[in-house]
């Protein structure tokens, strides 16, 4: 039960979407482990299952203390703002160590792949097909979920959520696009420690992109509903800051992996 309290914070009643979104994660992980040597998808979906409606409850929680209950004021709102920054930079160091690995090996390769990169009979994708249509897909992202946070500030609803909407089919158009690379890939994710250091940055990549569509699909149903207005859409703008973060992040994947090291 929510109280009445005589400071500007905000103390979260005892939830357990963190729980059941820790217990589903762990039986998503067992379940493509398992699906990997048993060829069972069984472990898998339920672990999915769980993490989206999860998600789904848990996102619904804090939709409504932000907005039914008021409960998200100025103080509340900086933490938050610091809370997704350091989120962000934690993000910016897990894509570090891929690239670390990525130059650690392309920069001097190594004798068991034949002192070349890429190595001995790994034909790499050519950057100026699909890659290159996927960068100026995520720019145009880019610029459209811009253009929805400007028109919300500006209190235009309709362009905001024309915008936002343009935003969304622009990411499931860059994974559906990745999707079908992956599946037309001349090497795979075994072709020496290209393969794994492609494989492994791209994909963690287009983890993101499926992540931060949801944060904006979610972000369009609030838009909708009226959850935003120009001075208090923080929940929006913190999807903005998450995208424009994927955004970069594939600018330094494009240059490095596709062109330069390919």
């Amino acid at each position: 039960m929510t109280t009445h309290s005589h400071h500007p914070f905000h103390l979260v009643d005892m939830s357990p979407w963190p729980l059941t979104a820790s217990v589903g994660a762990l039986s998503l992980t067992v379940g493509l482990s398992y699906w990997f040597h048993y060829s069972s998808l069984s472990i898998a979906i339920l672990g999915l299952t769980i993490v989206v409606i999860s998600s789904y409850q848990w996102w619904r929680d804090i939709s409504r203390e932000g907005t039914l209950q008021g409960l998200h004021g100025s103080m509340v709102i900086l933490n938050l703002r610091w809370g997704m920054i350091l989120f962000i930079v934690s993000e910016v160091f897990f894509f570090l160590s891929f690239f670390w690995a990525f130059f650690h090996a392309s920069l001097a390769p190594s004798v068991e792949i034949g002192t070349q990169w890429p190595p001995s009979g790994v034909i790499p994708f050519n950057p100026f097909q699909i890659p290159l249509l996927n960068t100026a897909i995520l720019l145009a992202s880019g610029v459209t979920v811009t253009w929805s946070h400007h028109a919300l500030l500006n209190n235009n609803h309709t362009q905001a959520v024309q915008a936002l909407a343009i935003t969304i089919v622009l990411g499931v158009y860059f994974t559906a696009l990745q999707a079908y690379e992956y599946i037309e890939a001349p090497f795979s994710i075994s072709e020496a420690v290209y393969g794994s250091t492609f494989f492994v940055a791209t994909g963690f990549h287009g983890l993101h992109v499926i992540v931060g569509s949801t944060f904006l699909a979610i972000c369009f149903i609030r838009m909708i509903k009226f959850h935003f207005s120009p001075s208090h859409h923080f929940g929006f703008e913190a999807a903005a800051w998450y995208w424009h973060f994927v955004d970069v992040v594939w600018l330094f994947l494009y240059v490095s992996i596709y062109w330069w090291g390919g």
